[in-house]
This record gives C-alpha cells, structure tokens and sequence, in this order.
C-alpha cells in the first residue's frame, strides 16, 4: 500500500505514523491511554482489522496495533525474516527500542501465534509478564499430504516473481475479497470487504503474505506451549472455516494457564463481525484463567 495514495482513506489513519527499526519500517497506529495492549493481525490483513475495536479498547488502554513486516503499509527490508522466528525477534526488537512494555498482546489468527511467541520474550526484568488473548490462533499442523504439500506449494508460488501479479489482476477485486472471507465462515460489512479488496490488489502486500505463508513454521512454538507461564485467553469462532476451534481448545490443554471459549456465530474475523462481544469477552476478568 503507498503511503501518500492510500494512507488518507484508510481506517484511523490519524492515528498512524512510520517506525523505522531494522530491518523494517513499521505502520503504527495508536490510541489512548492506561495499560498497553499491542495488536497483531493475521495473514493477508492490515490494522484496518482491529477498525472497530481500536477506539472502544482504547477507552481502557493504550492500545497499539501495527502492520506485520510487508503488509498493508509496512515495508519489510528483509525478505527472509517474514517466518514466525523472524517476525517475533523484530517485534520484540521494535518493542525494546520504543520501550513499550504490553500489559496484553492481542493476536488474531497467525498473529494469535506471534503473540504466544512474544509472551516470553516481551517478559522484562520489573514489567509483569504479558496477558495473551489470541483470537482463532493459528496454531495446527496440516494433516496428512496436506502437511507436505501445502507448505511447498506456498514455496513455490512466493519464490516465483509472477505470483503476486498475476494474484492481483482481475476487474473485481470486492467479489474475490468476498468469496475469500466467507470461505472462512465470516460475514462482514462492505467496508470491510472493500478494505480487503483494496489489500488483495495490492502486488507488495500479497508478496509479502506469500512469503509468510512459504517460511511459516509452528513447530518449534506448539513444543514450547507448556513451558509459556503467560494468563493466555484463546477464543474462537465456532463458525470457524478456516482455523478449526478445536486448534485453540487443545493448545489451551498444554498452556499452564489457558482458557479456551467459543463465541457462537462467528467465523474466523470474529473481532471484525462482532467487535462488542470480543471487547466484552476480554475485558471480563471472570473469563480468564
């Protein structure tokens, strides 16, 4: 996304302001005041996802959300760094040298496991260790021949310099945004489907998501999840088409101090389609381990 085109009709561009920490420049938006929330997003989205929920957290919390290495409107300066390890470290880097210090990381799909993958390392010497809420984490392994072949499939679309190009040609742009997220399960507004659009015509950002996808590994994170000490709070759509609820329940079996809790009748962008029943899930304490 082009910062001088497209920043002044995007969602609480007030907000927003570039970071330049290596290897990266960062989009940040930020709101509020009181304990600090960071948010992450999932693949293939931007800060437009948290839209809703930015301004009613914020009237607890300073709530931070920021555009993954390579999407939406950050720019990533290392290819190679857009994998779970890669974009972890940098975070936790970006978070060190602005010195923000999260009460609560708030991840939403693949950003639910970049926050686990946080939870330890944003845990410093006289800050008490973060809260993880992680919205549909995705946190499974591919089953079967799905477990080989999706990944090199992923490779190989993003190691071909054509992919992004040809993803993004096609007149209608809305009706595949539209086909993508009610693949999902979910049902959103046109604002939201045209936000969507306007990213999946976007040739950097689809790049950047395919090379996410082509180095995602979870592994090594779901071998770590007992020994995560973080009060984490997986919640899922039971509607869920993509990341299958029962990803989070049994992730919250191996988590020391996890809850799982499905909202009925959302599907995967739950905190886009009911954005009230997420803030009102968080900030009940009742619903915490």
């Amino acid at each position: 996304m082009d910062w001088d085109r497209d920043l002044s009709t995007w969602p609480l561009h007030d907000r927003s302001r570039r970071v330049a920490q290596s290897p990266h420049q960062w989009h940040v938006q930020e709101m509020g005041e009181g304990p600090l929330a960071l948010l992450l997003h999932g693949a293939g989205a931007s800060t437009h996802s948290w839209r809703d929920l930015i301004p009613a957290l914020a009237q607890s919390h300073r709530v931070i959300a920021l555009d993954l290495p390579g999407q939406g409107f950050s720019r990533a300066g290392a290819r190679r760094r857009l994998g779970l390890p890669g974009m972890t470290e940098d975070i936790a880097a970006l978070c060190a040298a602005q010195g923000w210090h999260p009460a609560l990381i708030l991840g939403h799909s693949a950003g639910g496991a970049i926050a686990l993958n946080l939870s330890t390392r944003l845990t410093t010497p006289g800050n008490d260790a973060p809260d993880i809420a992680c919205i549909n984490a995705a946190l499974g392994r591919f089953e079967g021949v799905a477990g080989w072949l999706f990944p090199v499939l992923a490779r190989l679309l993003a190691l071909n310099p054509l992919t992004a190009a040809l993803f993004t040609l096609g007149a209608d742009k809305t009706a595949r945004a539209r086909r993508l997220i009610e693949g999902t399960g979910s049902r959103i507004s046109p604002e939201g489907l045209a936000l969507y659009a306007r990213l999946i015509a976007d040739r950097a950002h689809v790049d950047a998501t395919l090379q996410m996808m082509a180095q995602w590994d979870v592994d090594p994170l779901l071998k770590r999840l007992p020994r995560i000490p973080n009060r984490c709070l997986l919640l899922t759509g039971a509607h869920d088409l993509a990341v299958p609820p029962e990803t989070s329940v049994r992730a919250a079996t191996r988590l020391p101090r996890a809850r799982a809790l499905s909202l009925g009748g959302l599907g995967h962008l739950t905190h886009e389609e009911d954005p009230a029943r997420v803030l009102a899930t968080l900030l009940d304490q009742g619903n915490w381990p």
